[in-house]
């Protein structure tokens, strides 16, 4: 039954005290017009309790804002909410995906993550095409998709604000990937669901790999806010060399710095017994967090990318398929995922809001029990990367 405004309410009740279910909560279908992100569809979503957030129909589903109760959660860099059509693939040497990077979900992938690189493309049969070049995280954040269907379904007292869709990766002598993506939230719920489903609608053999960023801004991220994780091990870090130099380590976020250089590392999770890694970004002092619930089984790796610039201000929880050595180690470590015709990846991942000290109580409690994370903030790279195999 949903619960909201403090009582329980059925659509019957509901359609009692308003014309609409809009009046409360609902999806709604709006589309920008102006500057960079003129032309793009928005899916508004609003639940009654407070969580908000928008869903870009034409930028692989991926979401845009999230807030609650007005305070916002996910993150905006200087480029905006780029339309697809002004962002430049193979731009700046593979880089051209900054100049359209923003929001609280960018998907990466969906046959490449992580930084540029060339590699073998003999599974597609094309003489005149004997390798792909890949940019930074793929080309499909910025493919729009096919909007399968929105809106509001009650199954008996419970109501459900979804939306699904299909968004096409594909090249003529090359890859022909889809990712059926669905998105759901309940009526009065502080929960955002996503499932993935990618699949090889080509006949080539196709390299597959998947990674989230989930990116999170001010006001959660602030002085003083911290990373809350099972971490087993910490494997890597991308400033190793000069590793206390800003003054920043794993655990807490410290204000806005001039000239910081980001930092990303990788650790090693514990899952819970159902299989489940949860990881927190909570801020104490406004009592207000998110949690990120995903499958060891799907998403193995673990990175976290800190980029506490004055201007670019935001850290990142990213659930991977691969380790951050990349492309080519995939494959020289027969780690790489291939999907033949008609083979399926299922991801499922919730977004949850922290909304109070006691929600953030609980699920801290719930990480630390399922393992103690480092308390050192630096603690030393162990260089382990642990086998890591496709799902089955």
């Amino acid at each position: 039954m949903a619960e909201l405004y403090g009582r329980h309410e059925t659509a019957a009740t509901l359609a009692a005290r308003g014309g609409q279910l809009s009046q409360f909560a609902g999806v709604r279908l709006v589309t920008l017009a102006d500057g960079a992100e003129r032309g793009i569809r928005l899916l508004e979503f609003r639940t009654g309790s407070g969580l908000a957030f928008t869903v870009m129909v034409d930028r692989a589903l991926d979401i845009a804002d999230l807030s609650h109760n007005g305070r916002a959660i996910g993150w905006h860099s200087p480029t905006g909410l780029r339309h697809p059509g002004l962002h430049e693939a193979d731009g700046e040497g593979g880089l051209g995906w900054v100049r359209s990077f923003s929001g609280f979900l960018s998907t990466c992938g969906l046959d490449h993550i992580f930084g540029p690189v060339e590699v073998p493309a003999d599974s597609y049969n094309y003489p005149y095409r004997p390798t792909v070049k890949h940019g930074l995280h793929g080309r499909i954040g910025t493919c729009p998709a096919r909007l399968s269907g929105y809106g509001e379904r009650w199954e008996d007292d419970r109501c459900i604000l979804w939306a699904e869709g299909i968004v096409t990766q594909a090249a003529v002598f090359g890859e022909n990937l889809e990712l059926h993506r669905r998105i759901e939230a309940d009526l009065g719920g502080n929960e955002v669901r996503l499932t993935d489903r990618v699949v090889n609608a080509g006949f080539a053999r196709t390299p597959h790999m998947l990674l989230y960023h989930v990116d999170i801004g001010y006001p959660v991220i602030d002085e003083g806010a911290r990373y809350v994780a099972p971490i087993r091990d910490v494997i890597w870090a991308a400033h190793a060399a000069n590793y206390r130099a800003q003054n920043v380590g794993y655990h807490t976020c410290p204000a806005p710095i001039t000239g910081f250089r980001e930092q990303v590392w990788q650790h090693d999770m514990v899952a819970d017994a159902d299989g489940r890694v949860p990881v927190a970004v909570v801020n104490d002092r406004i009592g207000l967090g998110l949690q990120v619930e995903t499958r060891a089984a799907q998403f193995p790796c673990a990175v976290q990318w800190q980029n506490f610039q004055s201007g670019n201000y935001v850290m990142g929880i990213e659930p991977s398929t691969h380790h951050v050595l990349g492309n080519l180690a995939a494959r020289d470590r027969d780690e790489m995922i291939w999907l033949n015709h008609g083979d399926t990846r299922r991801y499922d991942t919730t977004f949850t809001v922290l909304d109070t000290p006691a929600a953030i109580a609980k699920s801290e409690a719930r990480i630390r029990a399922i393992s103690p994370q480092p308390a050192e903030d630096y603690p030393t790279p162990s260089g382990h990367f642990p086998k890591v195999h496709a799902q089955s």
